[in-house]
């Protein structure tokens, strides 16, 4: 069961558990109010990588949540909750380490003040690379709805032929944002 709690700024990662779950167990359907923290997402990111890399991701998670400090989502939840659920369900198909870096700041170029060049030195130039990617995949403006679908093919075309984890992390965003769309309601 997971357990709801607040997001956090301290800094150093969630304690390692004893016996790590199998990945299943940490990826329930969440019920309404239960929110996926990053010490889940640490959890299952230890089924499967190292200590190091665990760490790397928990540090993208303290500079993502600091950059969304204050901004909420139309549903009134921290912003943070949605980069962390792209994560999730990236790490639910195991992808590397800076995929779930990019996954957890993949709006923070666009959506604050942040420079790509801050999240390379931070992050290294392949996470701002992501980032960049999947910031530059929706943020052109169109005339008409068959223009718009066109071109965000072709760039995704495009995307694809440079790093297959800008499509794979863009779908998992659009994923979660379709999955709260009945906050809107």
């Amino acid at each position: 069961q997971i357990k709801p709690e607040s997001p956090t700024l301290s800094s150093a990662p969630p304690a390692k558990k004893k016996a790590a779950p199998a990945p299943e167990e940490l990826l329930p359907v969440l019920s309404t109010g239960e929110r996926y923290q990053i010490g889940d997402l640490c959890a299952l990111l230890e089924t499967y990588l190292g200590p190091a890399e665990v760490g790397d991701v928990y540090r993208a998670y303290l500079f993502g949540a600091q950059a969304h400090d204050g901004q909420k989502r139309r549903s009134g939840e921290p912003y943070i909750f949605h980069p962390l659920e792209v994560a999730r369900i990236l790490a639910g198909m195991h992808l590397d380490s800076r995929s779930i870096m990019a996954a957890i700041l993949h709006d923070v170029i666009e959506d604050t003040p942040t420079a790509k060049e801050q999240v390379a030195a931070d992050f290294g130039v392949d996470v701002a690379d992501l980032v960049d990617g999947v910031s530059k995949i929706g943020q052109i403006e169109f005339k008409t709805k068959e223009e718009e679908q066109a071109e965000n093919f072709r760039k995704m075309l495009l995307a694809m032929s440079q790093d297959i984890r800008v499509i794979l992390i863009k779908l998992a965003d659009r994923l979660h944002n379709m999955r709260t769309l009945a906050s809107l309601k």
